[in-house]
C-alpha cells in the first residue's frame, strides 16, 4: 500500500551502502550516527521556528540521510537490540519536532492544523507499533522493510512520504495548515487500514 517509500529505496539503497562502508572504515558507530542524525533534526527544528525555511529544508534532509545510514552501518557491523530501540525512538521524536516547530514559529496560524497532525501521528505510531509487537508475537515475518529490528506493516504514509511532506512544508510555509489537514487524512486512512487488518488477523486465539 506505500505511495513510493519502497521505490525511493531501491534507488537509494546502493548510494547508502556505499556511503555507509566509508563512514564505518573510520571507526563511525549505528548508534553515533542515529544521534548526529537527531541532533541535526532539533537544529532543523531550530531554523524553522526562526523562520529560515530553506536552512530547515537542508538540514531536514541531512538528518534523513543519517536515518538512512545507521541501518546500513548497523546491517555491515551487525545489528543490536539497542540500535534498533534508538532508531525508532528518535526517528518519533524527529518527526514529532518537524511539525511542533512549525506550529511554534507561526502559532496563530499553524496550531489547528499543526495539533490534528501531531495527534494524527500519535495514533499511528501506536498502532504501528502494537501491531508488530502482536504480529511477531504470533511468528509473523511478512511486512518487513528491507531488514529491520523488527516486523514493519506497511501503509499509505511512510517514511518516504513524510519526509515529502516536510519539504512541502519549508518549500511553501505559508501552506502549512492545508498541507498539514491532508497529510494528517491520509495518516488517518493508514491508521485505519492498520487498525482492520489487526481485528482480522489478531481476533483468533494464538493456538487455532
Amino acid at each position: 500500500m506505500a505511495m513510493f517509500d519502497a521505490r525511493l529505496r531501491k534507488t537509494i539503497d546502493p548510494v547508502l551502502e556505499g556511503l555507509a562502508r566509508r563512514v564505518a572504515s573510520f571507526g563511525v558507530g549505528a548508534n553515533a550516527v542515529t544521534w548526529i542524525g537527531f541532533a541535526i533534526g532539533l537544529c532543523a527544528a531550530g531554523a524553522i521556528y526562526a523562520h529560515f525555511y530553506v536552512l530547515g529544508l537542508l538540514l531536514i534532509l541531512l538528518s534523513r540521510l543519517c536515518d538512512g545510514l545507521d541501518g546500513t552501518i548497523a546491517r555491515l557491523n551487525g545489528k543490536t537490540d539497542l540500535g534498533g530501540y534508538l532508531d525508532i525512538v528518535l526517528d518519533f521524536g524527529f518527526y514529532a519536532i518537524i511539525p511542533l516547530a512549525f506550529i511554534w514559529a507561526q502559532p496563530a496560524e499553524n496550531w489547528a492544523a499543526g495539533s490534528v497532525l501531531l495527534t494524527v501521528f500519535y495514533l499511528n505510531g501506536a498502532s504501528f507499533l502494537t501491531y508488530a509487537l502482536m504480529a511477531e508475537k504470533r511468528g509473523a515475518t511478512e511486512g518487513r522493510r528491507g531488514s529491520k529490528s523488527f516486523l514493519y506493516s506497511i501503509g499509505l504514509a511512510e517514511a518516504g512520504e513524510t519526509l515529502a511532506v516536510f519539504v512541502l512544508f519549508c518549500l511553501f510555509p505559508t501552506w502549512f495548515s492545508q498541507i498539514a489537514y491532508l497529510f494528517a487524512a491520509v495518516v488517518l486512512l493508514t491508521t485505519i487500514i492498520r487498525f482492520i487488518q489487526a481485528y482480522d488477523e489478531f481476533g483468533k486465539p494464538l493456538n487455532s
